[in-house]
């Protein structure tokens, strides 16, 4: 029990310097920029994916928390959310690393995650934008959007307070996370994975979409572990977005979008998983 509250602290905690510097850039872009500026940052998204895809597979979930936040004002594409998304590592790197698994097989995982990841993204900003070819999507302003009331207290304290405030939400549903896990047992939560057949891809891929590092863990874990096939653990990292999944849902106030966007990073984890224990 003590663990449990102990990493939902440290998870919040942790995340903190990436909500701050999100925010600021969000405030800056609010206040600082004209909206002739903005709209030119608006019309130039095109490559985001790319980006997106990259800088996800860096080992840290924090980048996707601030996707989370960047697409919520706008910033950046649907595409791009879900490229880093798909691609994002959270905690197998580390994990991987500490067994001492090859760098090739890690450089491979990474590699394809982000591979996914920027495809994916590419794909659902050209059926994006081609369904909302006529629609003009602005940047959103944080304050307008978030309805705080914060508007005239200058960037860094305006930022600091947002940061606190999506910080408190975050350890309070990381803590309510642990608990469940804690109630339920590690343990049962591997067992599942451990039935070879095809229920073992959407079991994986919904453990994956745990909001905090225990669905990576749990994944990386029993894979190392032989219990389960490569495509079934690419599949079930592929849906780890980390904390990322969960400040979508509490900052974008659309529901039928971030249902969307969810469905997306799931089937698309069952689809690969599938298909890379079939053909390999």
């Amino acid at each position: 029990m003590k663990d449990c509250l102990m990493d939902g602290l440290l998870d919040t905690v942790k995340l903190l310097p990436y909500l701050l510097i999100t925010f600021l850039l969000l405030e800056f872009i609010e206040h600082k920029l004209s909206k002739k500026n903005q709209k030119v940052l608006s019309n130039n998204k095109k490559y985001g994916p790319f980006v997106g895809g990259i800088f996800g597979a860096l080992p840290q979930c924090g980048f996707s928390s601030m996707a989370a936040n960047l697409f919520s004002a706008r910033v950046i594409t649907m595409g791009t959310l879900i490229a880093v998304f798909l691609s994002t590592s959270d905690e197998m790197l580390p994990i991987m690393l500490s067994e001492k698994c090859s760098p090739i097989l890690l450089f491979k995982i990474i590699g394809f995650k982000v591979l996914i990841g920027i495809t994916i993204g590419f794909i659902i900003d050209l059926i994006y934008r081609k369904n909302n070819s006529s629609k003009n999507e602005e940047i959103k302003e944080l304050c307008e959007h978030d309805h705080c009331g914060c508007e005239h207290d200058g960037i860094i304290l305006s930022s600091i307070k947002h940061t606190l405030k999506i910080g408190f939400f975050i350890l309070v549903v990381n803590l309510i996370i642990n608990l469940i896990i804690f109630k339920v047992g590690e343990n049962n939560l591997s067992n599942l994975l451990h039935h070879k057949n095809i229920l073992s891809y959407f079991i994986a891929c919904l453990i994956g979409l745990i909001p905090n590092c225990a669905g990576s863990v749990i994944i990386t874990e029993v894979y190392l572990a032989k219990f389960i096939t490569v495509g079934t653990m690419i599949g079930g990292l592929l849906t780890g977005s980390g904390l990322g999944i969960l400040l979508l849902f509490k900052t974008n106030k659309n529901l039928k979008e971030n249902l969307s966007i969810l469905s997306i990073i799931y089937f698309t984890g069952v689809i690969i998983g599938f298909l890379i224990d079939l053909f390999i």
